[in-house]
């Protein structure tokens, strides 16, 4: 089933359902002649400067609405924030929109083709988030959008919401000013935050829809407003679940305690084998694919920026850990990892129960660099921890998802005309880093649709993705919008 929008006029008097706001600027910058970059530049500042403020209330409506992927309880906020998005797309004068159910959460479609013959960028982005726990660590209502200091707390505020709508904005400041120099489409899904299990279905089910010269996405940080980056590559990612059996019931640790196994206790010593005196990764065959940074890539990435005092006193700690013979930024960026995302057994409830646990479980993920298959990496760890199994307990591992790491070659069209941009609205070359997250699909979308991705974030890493109070800057917001139509003017000049 299909549900779409054709929207033959891109007068917003036309549309009918836009506010009064927005019915009087589309005739107000007539057609943009050529070799006018300079008044084009002007133009989407006045427009951008005169709508700003609705822009920031669009986007805190849409914070509102608790699109949580992993919790089927949201199964119906879902569908709506599917909607609100295929509605904001029609707002900023794509053409056609569509929401496409899946197996899982919808996907939204939009586009607004210029000229068959001009190149097509592909905007993806999710707007699905993370669960908002544990809520009494929030100082404001996740789904309750709260400005301070300049700053946006929500889930979602960065996350991706916040991003993927400084594209929407974007799109209608050229549409609007009659700028657009390429076109552009919009693939929006809503399973990112679960690992996108239905995302290879649809794009493998619509190439030609989906057909474009390069994807742009947002979803990704900066070092700082001050230090401009562009991440010139994200990490893949194998996650685990294991569980740990002993006895079959709870015992009373007094009466059962030293003399049967414990399955937290032996759940924690398997854990703690996975690294050595050096914080190295233990498990064999870990990293025979992985490929080694350059001593020039190590060089300029330690041009970077970092104070290792402000990035303790940040976090809250007197003390870093990592891998040895690396510094933290080359931690978090050209090394994999293994990470214990959640741990628990036994009695966790208010005040004291001695009781020795039957099950014991932990979710694990590790992130991986380039050469290395999530696949392989998946099978590795899950055949270690079952062979490591000690006696008195029985070991069940399985997978939960994955996703292959991704470099965006810094040679590329697509790399200057970020950058360029970036530049622009900067005043400053940014740097290339690697970042250290993942976004699983990039892989899927260079193997089915052929095509390079560069990533323009505008968030910082103490923006608390996928934690309590997560925020994002209205100033990096702002930032975004304004930056964004030059990556498309210049992307296309260059093509």
């Amino acid at each position: 089933m299909r549900i779409s929008c054709q929207i033959k006029s891109t007068s917003y008097k036309e549309c009918g359902t836009i506010s009064a706001a927005k019915t009087q600027v589309f005739t107000a910058y007539p057609k943009l002649q050529p070799h006018t970059n300079i008044i084009t530049m002007q133009v989407w500042k006045e427009y951008q400067q005169q709508h700003k403020e609705r822009f920031l209330n669009e986007l805190l409506d849409l914070l509102r609405i608790p699109s949580v992927s992993a919790r089927g309880e949201h199964k119906d906020d879902m569908i709506r924030c599917a909607e609100a998005v295929e509605k904001s797309l029609k707002e900023a004068g794509a053409e056609t929109t569509a929401i496409y159910p899946t197996a899982g959460h919808p996907i939204v479609y939009g586009e607004k083709i210029v000229d068959a013959v001009k190149p097509t960028v592909l905007v993806y982005g999710h707007y699905d988030v993370q669960p908002a726990d544990p809520l009494e660590l929030w100082h404001s209502g996740p789904f309750e959008p709260v400005i301070k200091e300049g700053k946006i707390y929500a889930r979602g505020a960065c996350d991706d919401k916040g991003q993927f709508y400084m594209h929407v904005k974007a799109l209608e400041t050229m549409v609007q000013t009659n700028s657009l120099p390429c076109n552009v489409k919009f693939l929006i899904e809503g399973e990112e935050e679960v690992g996108s299990p239905n995302l290879a279905t649809f794009v493998k089910a619509n190439k030609e829809l989906l057909k474009a010269d390069v994807i742009l996405i947002s979803d990704t940080s900066m070092l700082s407003m001050d230090t401009p980056s562009i991440d010139i590559g994200v990490r893949g990612l194998s996650y685990i679940e294991v569980e740990v059996t002993g006895p079959n019931r709870d015992l009373h640790s007094g009466v059962y305690g030293g003399a049967v196994a414990n399955p937290a206790t032996m759940l924690a010593k398997m854990i703690a084998s996975c690294h050595d005196e050096n914080n190295h990764i233990t498990i064999p065959g870990f990293y025979d694919d992985v490929v080694e940074a350059t001593p020039d890539e190590r060089a300029k990435m330690a041009k970077a920026p970092f104070s290792e005092t402000e990035y303790k006193t940040d976090l809250g700690i007197d003390q870093l850990w990592g891998e040895k013979g690396y510094t933290t930024n080359e931690r978090t960026g050209i090394r994999p990892t293994l990470e214990v995302n959640g741990i628990w057994g036994g009695y966790t409830g208010e005040g004291a129960k001695t009781v020795l646990p039957s099950k014991a479980y932990a979710k694990i993920s590790c992130r991986l660099v380039p050469n290395q298959s999530s696949e392989k990496i998946t099978r590795k760890i899950l055949d270690y921890f079952t062979s490591i199994a000690p006696a008195g307990v029985t070991v069940k591992a399985h997978e939960h998802h994955g996703g292959e790491p991704y470099m965006t070659p810094i040679d590329s069209n697509e790399y200057r005309a970020a950058a360029k941009a970036i530049e622009t609205t900067f005043g400053k070359e940014p740097i290339p880093v690697r970042g250290g997250g993942s976004i699983p699909i990039c892989a899927l979308f260079e193997k089915e649709l052929g095509l390079k991705i560069v990533f323009m974030g505008f968030g910082l890493d103490s923006d608390n993705l996928h934690s309590p109070n997560e925020k994002y800057d209205i100033y990096n917001f702002y930032k975004g919008i304004e930056t964004i139509p030059y990556f498309h003017q210049y992307y296309a000049e260059g093509k």
